[in-house]
């Protein structure tokens, strides 16, 4: 067992025990054929095999030190994220990494073994640690020529490290593992992403993978902050200081980008190569615009937008005269960054102003105190911030639908009585501010609301509602966008769980079943857990809806669904729902329940085509042997019809209570029905499973029994003598006679289950307190037979007589 530990120690040893458990796990295998193929590129391989791999190879066996053990099978991880080896492989250790090692606490954390050698390795080529440079001095005794550029991370590194991280964050659906990857590294991703297009292969390799990381995390921390960050370091180029970066990236060559020591560098180029250029910003405002619209909702754009828009006037006021402005947080901003900011702002404004617009009540508060301080003070210096605020104004009350009656009175009065000065002073913004003033004024009756007539009768939706519907929406997004990698469709089924937990009636629920059909059938096995987890939640308050789609979905008599995991997916579904329904699941969704399922269960190995095939059939039939239809005396019959249920009456089946009680006799019977016909003539290896499946049927269903007997609970069936003889019967000569190990074990736990639970319903039963029916008396109860154990376990005195037993015929 030690040696075998020890494998992956060895040169390509990962891989190795990677292909030895994909290619002897049942689940793994498609055809019997290939159970001895090494499962390799393009291998069927299953979650089920993956997490036993993953076990293998992630944790460091007792006898290895962690740091030993990551050592060696890191370099073979990360050189299997490069893809060479093909995709599925890429997959593999993708979850190795991601699950197995930095998902835990113990080898996942910074400082420890794991994540020095797993993580390590591709932060840090792409953001070097501030003494980068010095560690490199000490390693190497090079003597360094400061008249050339220092190379920190060459070309092909930077290019490998950012290969491999992008492979690690889509490849698997891991929110956690992708913000403690993505978040120290915006800065550098941006500088990345909006390099000059200069070559092909350095946009290939360096500029749209970084660009679609940044946009991965943008969307799984959707904040106005980080659009703040990347503004105000519009023309960030490397380092840590941003007045003296350590480092910077930097075009040795036209074809490559590679990561130089700024410190070395000739010159002032360390000090300004943080310095944004006017060209810079023509050229990077458009990208960044971009990379907004495509991840932030509309909210996040109008928060962004009012904090850059507060931060512009605060610098506007406070250099008349075009001095330099110390920030809040004392960094100094030149007149070009300053300069960035009003272009950005100016950009957001005309590109999408209705999105900007999605807070009113924030811009009009915020021009109202414009406005108001500045009424008084029409002086040049003011004039350039009034005609903002003027053009912010005529922005919200021109967007279709504002309505002035759901603005506040205070803030409404204030605009008004601004507008009314500065329409009367001698200043080139008066005609402007009087045709704002007429158009606020009038605004309601140039465009009336046509639900006007009713909206005295329907209230507003509240500001739970709004942002319930703004998540939803960009839950929706999340999903849908055919681009979206794992993680992001997680963080969207994360949102609507959150939606669901919280009962928000904004939900769409059949839209949502439709959703979480469809995905279930296409989606990785990661995600496809989460689904089945969101079935369970829309199942607390939609039981009849959700279990009808999954039980549709799993029977799927029409065939959409031709493969048979996908079917598996929607009845372990089925399975938690109906699980999570517990006593509530009764009558006639009960009944609907258990005539599927056996049918699904008795049609096996004759699964019906489907009714438009099976018409399509029968007419060519018909045109190429008329005889044929006269011998079976019209169409040929179906026999995908499912089996019938009890025929108990409709008030009867209103009167079950719960689970097998709420089932129905008929069911009931047919099941059990069902799997001694398994037993009997379900033979052969393969169908080993089946059979294990039948007897742990009849052993749940004796414990049904039995607790409905102690719970004092008529089921209005039973499992009568000649029934018991029957299944008894065939359950031990299985015992006897199967060839499947399993089987057999399960069928003798049955016969002696059976066989103690005959014995135990001899035993009458006494009401306890709480009006459950106990076993009491003990053996003394037991007919034919007038023995009191408890009396002889006292009679140990001597005045008392020794029990006495005596052998009778």
């Amino acid at each position: 067992m030690e040696r075998l530990t020890l494998v992956p120690l060895r040169p390509d040893g990962v891989r190795a025990t990677l292909e030895f458990v994909f290619s002897v796990h049942p689940s793994s295998t498609v055809k019997v054929s290939e159970a001895a193929v090494p499962q390799k590129r393009g291998a069927n391989i299953t979650h089920e095999a993956l997490t036993i791999a993953g076990n293998l190879v992630s944790a460091p066996p007792a006898s290895v030190a962690p740091e030993t053990w990551y050592a060696a099978i890191s370099p073979q991880l990360l050189l299997l994220l490069d893809g060479a080896e093909g995709p599925e492989l890429v997959k593999a250790a993708s979850y190795i990494i991601g699950f197995g090692i930095l998902g835990r606490k113990a080898s996942g954390a910074p400082g420890t073994a794991g994540w020095k050698f797993l993580a390590e390795p591709m932060l840090t080529p792409i953001k070097p640690p501030p003494d980068f440079a010095d560690e490199i001095d000490n390693e190497s005794a090079e003597i360094i020529d400061l008249r050339k550029e220092r190379v920190l991370v060459r070309h092909d590194d930077l290019a490998t490290a950012i290969r491999r991280l992008r492979s690690l964050v889509v490849s698997h659906p891991n929110p956690g593992l992708c913000k403690r990857m993505l978040s120290p590294l915006l800065l550098p991703l941006w500088a990345l992403a909006s390099w000059p297009d200069t070559q092909p292969s350095v946009g290939e390799r360096l500029c749209t993978p970084a660009l679609e990381l940044l946009k991965i995390y943008l969307r799984l921390v959707p904040s106005s902050d980080l659009i703040l960050l990347l503004v105000r370091n519009l023309g960030y180029a490397g380092g840590y200081d941003r007045s003296r970066p350590e480092w910077v990236f930097e075009a040795t060559e036209p074809a490559k980008v590679e990561i130089v020591d700024a410190r070395h560098s000739m010159g002032d180029t360390g000090a300004s190569a943080s310095l944004v250029t006017l060209e810079d910003i023509d050229r990077k405002t458009p990208k960044l615009l971009d990379l907004v619209t495509s991840t932030l909702s509309d909210a996040d754009i109008s928060t962004a937008f009012l904090e850059l828009l507060r931060n512009w006037l605060k610098s506007a006021r406070n250099s008349k005269g075009g001095g330099i402005v110390v920030t809040e947080q004392g960094d100094e901003q030149d007149p070009v960054s300053q300069m960035a900011e009003m272009k950005l702002l100016q950009a957001m404004m005309e590109r999408f102003p209705e999105k900007l617009a999605t807070q009113p009540k924030h811009i009009l508060d915020l021009v109202s105190q414009i406005l108001a301080s500045s009424a008084d003070s029409t002086d040049g210096d003011d004039s350039e911030i009034i005609g903002v605020a003027l053009s912010l104004l005529n922005m919200v009350i021109t967007v279709p639908g504002f309505q002035k009656a759901r603005v506040d009175p205070e803030v409404l009065a204030r605009i008004e009585s601004s507008l009314d000065k500065l329409s009367q002073a001698p200043t080139d913004l008066s005609q402007t501010a009087n045709n704002l003033r007429l158009l606020l004024l009038y605004r309601d009756e140039i465009e009336p609301n046509p639900t006007s007539s009713s909206s005295s009768t329907t209230t507003a939706p509240t500001s739970r509602q709004i942002e319930d519907r703004k998540t939803y929406s960009l839950a929706i997004t999340y999903i849908t966008q055919p681009d979206s990698p794992p993680p992001v469709r997680s963080e969207g089924l994360a949102l609507i769980a959150n939606l669901i937990t919280a009962e928000s009636p904004v939900l769409d629920i059949p839209g949502i079943l439709v959703l979480l059909s469809s995905l279930i059938a296409d989606a990785d096995e990661y995600i496809y857990l989460r689904i089945i987890h969101l079935y369970t939640l829309l199942a607390n308050r939609h039981p009849r809806a959700v279990a009808t789609e999954l039980l549709d979905h799993f029977a799927d008599p029409r065939e959409t669904h031709p493969q048979a995991d996908v079917r598996l997916r929607f009845g372990e579904a089925l399975l938690q729902v109906v699980q999570r329904m517990g006593e509530t699941f009764a009558g006639e969704l009960a009944r609907r329940v258990g005539d599927a399922l056996l049918g699904v269960a008795g049609r096996r190995g004759r699964r019906a085509k489907t009714e438009a095939r099976q018409a399509r059939d029968a007419r060519a039939q018909a045109r190429r042997d008329r005889e044929a239809a006269e011998v079976w005396g019209g169409e040929v019959p179906d026999l995908s019809e499912p089996v019938a249920g009890g025929g108990e009456e409709e008030e009867e089946a209103r009167r079950n209570e719960s689970n097998v009680a709420g089932l129905g006799a008929g069911v009931v019977a047919a099941g059990v029905d069902l799997c001694v016909a398994v037993l009997q003539l379900e033979g052969g290896v393969e169908k080993g499973i089946l059979r294990r499946a039948a007897v742990m049927f009849v052993m749940s269903f004796v414990r049904a029994l039995e607790e409905a007997r102690r719970a004092g609970r008529r089921l209005g069936f039973g499992f009568g003598c000649e029934a018991q003889e029957d299944v008894m019967r065939t359950l031990r000569y299985v015992a006897e006679t199967d060839n499947d190990g399993l089987v057999v074990r399960h069928a003798r736990d049955v016969v002696e289950s059976l066989e103690n639970w005959q014995v135990v319903k001899l035993l009458p039963a006494e009401s306890s307190g709480d009006g459950r029916q106990e076993l009491g008396g003990g053996l003394s109860r037991l007919a034919g037979l007038e023995v009191d154990l408890e009396r002889a376990a006292l009679g140990q005195g001597e005045d008392r007589p020794r029990p006495r037993i005596e052998e009778i015929e």
